[in-house]
């Protein structure tokens, strides 16, 4: 049995000052320990290069670099450098202990963060970047692995080993470096990387806090590489509709392709960032919406004023004032009886169309156009106020409860009729307030059928998202192996109503390849939607060109993923060396060098007095590598 030899690193004094403690990470250039520093006694992190990468010196260059740049930058949002040098064969680096977490460990806990945390984090970060960039130093690696959120609340930007200066870009002809899912458009095309290339990453780790994932995917480095050089980073609240649009703005500002197209440097994006905040945090942008209350017409405005019936009654009337000659007694008489005839016929008019009037203005106010009126719109309101706004509209107001899976608890739905609706006043109008998502138990859908656990799912009112597949041994072609939530963890055994499922699908079991030819192997895996990426040889006592055995990667295999072929080279057959003639001393050291087992059947008291007098095989004869061969004096 092997056991594994611990880390011989821990315990180690480095440099007569450095005392290791523990390992704290370990990435592809170096490892870091947490370290005392016994001249002033305190923690540090130490950062010591590879062995196997201490001999190069392109490496090592980097290396240093890394210490002088963030040397360099005296920030609170910037890992604190304290010192570097060489112990023996072993470079080293000293930075500043921070106890906490990564944001990729935030992002793998939490899946996504609200827009007031992403922006308090970017704000952190973009004034640590924007100090190396007012310094000339271009950070060339940021991803969410390298922001360092420590445990009394400092978020501070670290890990500087691919920095270089603004003025240096380009790749000088080595392999691209930094994290493929961050690295600009072009960066990947042309090898060239200035600040704005910072940028570019700083508006992929935006759009990953806002929505929980990267904007682009893909089996293959390349096929991320070749969607970030050529295709446009989507807005996030096309997969987060809660994402306010001055967020919007700065992912797509700050993932602009063309360079040009981007902020020059932190310090300008760190500006737009704390405007959006302003608005974020206060809604001022929105604010105006609520100013458009009801108006009231002035007096003046009224129509059918005082003034106006005077004038018309004055206008209407004004012959019943006429002067009347008395000269004539007979004429005065009969210009007096005809006057008041006039003004008879005049107000019996005016009482009819009055009467005509009253009687339309009451139809039109009780059963006509006048009784209806408009249900205001209250979703999304404190149920007090949306019971005020009904009220004062005209209607009687009914608070109820209802389930709902998208509005707050507390919050008021809709009313029913809905809002904006047209009924007589006077009507009832139930204003429904949300009592959450209704909560049901989840149903165990592992070892289902598909068919059978969506029916489930639509029945319990859940929504499906598209089914995951993969290949199982265990569970039958079409029959899911988990459901999982809108997350991507498998569902509790409560469940609102309303929330995403998702169901992971089995293909069956991986086609059997043992014995086939390479031809009929690989037909059988395609066939099932396997890639044959490529095959291995080994000796085996199968017939050579046979399938010995199909290696998959670990994890989970699903259609798409590459697969390889071990196919037999034949017996591992090499030549039996003749020790014949040989002591058995000499004869047992010349068939271990050959890679053979042996045993003897040896007087003992003749051991070495005399010569092997035969083998089994026989020498120069062809038997599998470390085969036994049996030597003999007799």
């Amino acid at each position: 049995m092997t056991i594994a030899a611990e880390d011989p690193m821990i315990g180690r004094l480095i440099d007569g000052r450095y005392q290791v403690k523990s390992r704290i990470a370990r990435g592809g250039m170096a490892t870091v320990y947490l370290a005392t520093d016994l001249r002033l006694e305190r923690r540090v992190a130490v950062k010591i290069m590879h062995g196997h990468l201490a001999d190069d010196s392109a490496f090592k260059a980097r290396f240093v670099q890394e210490a002088r740049s963030a040397a360099r930058l005296a920030h609170p949002n910037v890992v604190n450098v304290f010192d570097q040098g060489q112990d023996s064969d072993m470079a080293y680096l000293v930075m500043e202990y921070l106890p906490g977490i990564t944001l990729r460990d935030l992002l793998k806990d939490y899946g996504k963060l609200t827009p007031e945390q992403t922006v308090d984090i970017m704000d952190a970060v973009l004034q640590g970047l924007a100090a190396a960039h007012e310094s000339g130093i271009v950070h060339r690696d940021l991803k969410p692995e390298n922001v360092l959120l420590a445990d009394d609340g400092r978020i501070k930007l670290g890990d500087f080993g691919l920095a270089r200066a603004t003025t240096a870009n380009t790749a000088s002809g080595q392999a691209l470096l930094g994290t493929i899912a961050y690295l600009s458009p072009e960066l990947l095309t042309r090898g060239v990387a200035d600040a704005r290339s910072d940028i570019y990453a700083i508006g992929i780790m935006m759009y990953e806090m806002l929505t929980g994932e990267q904007p682009f995917k893909g089996e293959q480095p390349m096929a991320v590489a070749y969607q970030h050089a050529n295709d446009k980073v989507p807005a996030p609240s096309a997969s987060n509709p809660a994402i306010p649009v001055e967020l919007d703005e700065i992912v797509e500002w700050a993932t602009t392709r063309s360079p040009d197209g981007r902020p020059e440097n932190a310090g300008i994006l760190l500006d737009k960032l704390l405007q959006a905040e302003k608005v974020i945090r206060t809604g001022s942008s929105y604010q105006d919406l609520s100013t458009q209350q009801t108006m009231v017409m002035p007096a003046g405005m009224l129509i059918g004023s005082d003034d106006e019936t005077q004038a018309i009654g004055t206008g209407a009337l004004a012959g019943l004032n006429r002067k009347v000659p008395i000269d004539n007694p007979v004429a005065a008489l009969k210009e007096i009886s005809s006057t008041r005839r006039s003004r008879g016929f005049w107000i019996f008019g005016i009482t009819i169309v009055l009467a005509v009037l009253g009687a339309t203005a009451g139809w039109f106010f009780s059963s006509g156009p006048g009784s209806l009126a408009t249900i205001p719109a209250t979703a999304g309101m404190a149920p007090a106020d949306a019971q005020k706004l009904v009220e004062e509209a005209g209607f009687t107001a009914k608070v109820v409860e209802a389930n709902d899976s998208t509005v707050a608890v507390g919050k008021v739905i809709d009313t029913d009729p809905k809002g904006g609706s047209t009924i007589t006043r006077g009507a009832t109008v139930k204003i429904m307030v949300s009592l959450g998502p209704k909560i049901v138990d989840t149903p165990a859908f592992a070892g289902m059928t598909e068919a059978d656990a969506k029916k489930k799912s639509q029945e319990l009112g859940f929504k499906l998202k598209d089914p995951a597949e993969q290949f199982s041994a265990d569970v039958t072609k079409g029959s899911v192996i988990a459901a999982l939530d809108g997350k991507g963890q498998p569902l509790p055994a409560k469940y609102p109503v309303g929330g995403e499922v998702q169901f992971v699908v089995s293909l069956g079991a991986i086609p059997p390849v043992d014995g086939l030819s390479v031809a009929d192997a690989t037909k059988a895996l395609t066939d099932a939607g396997l890639v044959v990426g490529a095959t291995n040889e080994e000796f085996s006592d199968v017939a050579k060109g046979t399938v010995i055995s199909l290696a998959v990667p670990e994890g989970v295999v699903t259609k798409g993923t590459n697969v390889t072929l071990v196919v037999s080279k034949g017996p591992d057959l090499v030549t039996v060396p003749n020790v014949v003639g040989k002591s058995i001393k000499d004869a047992i050291a010349v068939l271990q060098a050959a890679g053979f087992g042996f045993a003897t059947e040896v007087d003992q008291e003749l051991w070495d007095a005399k010569a092997v007098r035969s083998q089994s095989p026989a020498g120069d004869s062809q038997a599998k590598r470390g085969a036994v061969v049996t030597i003999s004096n007799r």
